[in-house]
């Protein structure tokens, strides 16, 4: 990842530090809320005077990669991608303040529910608040919201009264809101649908993001699609470590597989499609770091990224499973836990055809 503050020389120590917390829980995918919260993961982005540690999205991209490397579940893409993401996007508040310690201390966890789809270049929100008469009601419903069903707190991007993006928090046990998960593939994350039906929205529920909202909301989304780049980067990474070690004491015909010259092709093929997807996904982080919110050139970089690292990873696990031979379709070697959640990194927040058509509207 190239620099971008003034912590990118503990970049090094916090992916290593990272690794080794989460080798330990590879085999449960999943890792202890607390501990990431006393590792001060939670609060990366939060500012020092919210008991955060001030950096930027450049020292949460780190964990975020290490995560896809290790498979780890739990709810990180919602609470600080996307949680903290959007927290940060709105106009300064008490309540906002008060929720964003809680988040860096781990005392809550939140989800938000934004355009998760191809329809990316359309701009529309999936949920808007209507004057009904009796009251103002947030309507409209967003599937596959990660960490949703599990969160304590529950954010909403609607479309306000006079169709300006807002943030609504909506308590999850509220009338007319329901959650339900959504089975997919990738048993190491979940998500959830949201469906709003006339549910009762109070003159103080909502923040005003601060600056330009459709701008703050593209960010967001641009935000949440690096971040599924930087997953997916991870894993395509694991497995090549991981079948290069394989081809190292793997034997046929008493000769190692890795000096068989079709498998050194296949291995240097994910290498060539794992460096290439870094690159793409450290410019994307750059332009996010650097650029507001929004910008044209971030959402560029950010869709280069996500649709080739995406397709990429589905390549390296692909032929990860072939090299590794029969041992690689069992259970115990773990490969398929890479497949399935490469596979849900492709889908969510949008294919790699919707972001290239994302890419190719910007230059017609």
């Amino acid at each position: 990842m190239p620099p971008s503050s003034e912590f990118a020389e503990i970049h090094d120590e916090l992916r290593s530090v990272g690794r080794d917390l989460l080798a330990r829980s590879a085999q449960q995918h999943d890792v202890d809320w607390k501990l990431l919260a006393s590792s001060g993961w939670l609060g990366l982005e939060v500012p020092e005077e919210l008991d955060g540690a001030g950096a930027t999205f450049a020292e949460v991209a780190v964990i975020i990669e290490e995560m896809g490397r290790a498979a780890t579940g739990g709810a990180y893409l919602g609470t600080v991608v996307l949680g903290v993401g959007t927290l940060l996007a709105v106009a300064p508040a008490p309540d906002r303040d008060e929720l964003l310690r809680a988040v860096a201390n781990g005392a809550t966890t939140v989800a938000v529910a934004l355009p998760t789809g191809d329809d990316l270049a359309s701009g529309d929100l999936p949920f808007r608040i209507e004057n009904l008469g009796d009251g103002l009601r947030l309507v409209g419903r967003a599937d596959f919201v990660p960490d949703a069903a599990q969160a304590e707190r529950l954010l909403v991007v609607a479309a306000g009264l006079e169709g300006r993006p807002v943030v609504v928090e909506v308590p999850p046990g509220s009338a007319g809101l329901t959650i339900e998960d959504q089975p997919v593939l990738d048993a190491t994350r979940r998500v959830a649908s949201v469906v709003a039906d006339e549910v009762v929205v109070g003159p103080a529920a909502w923040w005003s993001f601060a600056g330009d909202a459709e701008a703050a909301v593209r960010g967001l989304v641009d935000r949440a699609s690096v971040a599924i780049a930087l997953d997916s980067l991870g894993i395509a990474e694991a497995m090549v470590e991981l079948t290069v070690e394989y081809a190292k004491v793997r034997e046929q015909f008493a000769r190692p597989i890795g000096s068989f010259q079709a498998v050194k092709h296949q291995c240097a093929d994910m290498l060539v499609s794992t460096t290439v997807a870094r690159q793409l996904v450290g410019q994307a982080i750059a332009a996010l770091v650097e650029g507001p919110g929004g910008d044209a050139e971030a959402s560029v970089a950010a869709s280069r990224a996500k649709s080739y690292a995406t397709e990429a990873a589905m390549d390296v696990v692909g032929k990860a499973l072939q090299l590794h031979g029969g041992i690689g379709y069992t259970w115990e070697s773990g490969i398929h836990v890479f497949f399935k959640r490469a596979a849900l990194d492709r889908s969510l927040f949008g294919s790699p055809t919707a972001h290239r058509r994302r890419l190719a509207a910007r230059y017609a």
